[in-house]
């Protein structure tokens, strides 16, 4: 690296009345964003480095989660501390854009941990220079980075635009599910504690036992299945046993939509006790019409407002809080119309999910084969 790079220092010494524009770095190779704007009497930092377009730029502490990226124009003149090293191409050696690529793919980012070190919290990870500059990366011709770089981008708009026609299909599917519940609710409602109640199947971990486990996707993504976890594994000293149509709440990401009804073939797997289980009061709603419903953000985004903080520091969705929601609720009769018609969505919005995880997976695909020359 140290033959196609410069390292770039712009330190300044912090001004206390100026107001600077500090950067973050994404992971997995999203790249630099603007973080804040802070005047310098706000940062404990004496001094600052000030960034300029065309800059390849990482973080030393979240190297290892791909957190490399260029500065873009929209971003000259912007500053960050020094834990992210900064560097200049040097002319007709590399095309840097072909440099972030390399950077995403997994082969170099475990190169990339094998050389984080650190002993203590805030050292452990951090990924110096000196082993960045002795990373060696296989360089075709200038010609030929460029006609990678710009196949692999004519490949990645177009996973771009398949991505947003399924979110624009999820958003229709969404809104008629909405519209259909709200439409046979009429002007009927109930507190969900009117029409689910908490009921767990706490099974003791024995240190013998093996509990396959299940895993919930945020955002309305639903259940699915992960590996067994050994009883001697785990810290826990109970697991709660999955039931067909158990309604599944997380309570640390419930409001992001991680909230589903336990299918049945799901039935007697197992969740930790952050994931709480609710059984349908059959006189009230059937899980058959809670399924589809919950996975709207119109459902889980009630959740947010049933609790109080931002982002990670959001508090716990309690059962007692889950239950106190209040919302349009059509009865029985009227839920078995609408289970008809939200069954055809439901399939829908599950082929979605799947793919979503197909497309995830098609670039990393693309840029393995854009380093093995093999994209043409």
């Amino acid at each position: 690296m140290v033959e196609v790079l410069t390292p770039i220092s712009r330190e300044e010494v912090v001004d206390p009345v100026r107001e600077y524009r500090l950067l973050g770095v994404r992971l997995d190779g999203q790249g630099p964003f603007l973080r804040e704007m802070v005047l310098g009497s706000e940062t404990a930092a004496n001094k600052l480095f000030c960034v300029a377009a065309g800059d390849f730029i990482y973080s030393r502490l979240f190297a290892w989660r791909g957190a490399f990226g260029i500065i873009e124009e929209e971003l000259d003149g912007c500053y960050v501390s020094g834990e992210f090293p900064t560097f200049a191409p040097i002319a007709n050696k590399i095309d840097i854009r072909f440099l972030r690529y390399w950077f995403r793919l997994s082969g170099t980012l475990d190169r990339v941990s094998e050389d984080c070190s650190g002993s203590t919290p805030l050292t452990r990870n951090r990924f110096k220079e000196k082993f960045f500059l002795s990373l060696e990366i296989p360089l075709p011709p200038l010609a030929e980075q460029r006609r990678i770089v710009a196949r692999i981008e004519e490949l990645a708009a177009k996973i771009a635009e398949a991505r947003s026609l399924r979110q624009q299909t999820t958003a229709e599917v969404e809104a008629f599910v909405i519209s259909v519940h709200a439409k046979l609710a009429a002007k009927r409602t109930k507190k969900l504690g009117e029409v689910l109640k908490l009921d767990e199947d706490a099974a003791a971990i024995l240190p013998t036992g093996s509990y396959p486990q299940v895993g919930m996707r945020s955002f309305g993504g639903g259940l699915f299945p992960k590996g067994a976890v050994a009883g001697m594994e785990t810290t826990y000293r109970a697991f709660n046993r999955l039931y067909e149509g158990a309604l599944v709440l997380s309570q640390v990401k419930g409001w992001e939509g991680a909230v589903a009804v336990c299918p049945t073939e799901l039935a007697g797997w197992f969740v930790s006790p952050e994931y709480r289980t609710f059984r349908c009061i059959p006189s009230e709603t059937r899980p058959g019409y809670l399924g589809p419903l919950v996975r709207t953000e119109w459902f889980w985004g009630k959740l947010a407002h049933a609790t109080r903080g931002v982002g990670a520091r959001r508090e716990r969705t309690r059962p007692e809080q889950f239950l106190e929601i209040e919302l349009p609720m059509p009865d029985v009769e009227h839920q078995k119309r609408g289970e008809m018609l939200f069954a055809q969505v439901d399939a829908l919005k599950r082929l979605q999910v799947e793919t979503v995880a197909e497309l995830d997976a098609m670039l990393p695909a693309i840029l393995d084969r854009a380093f093995k020359g093999e994209l043409r």
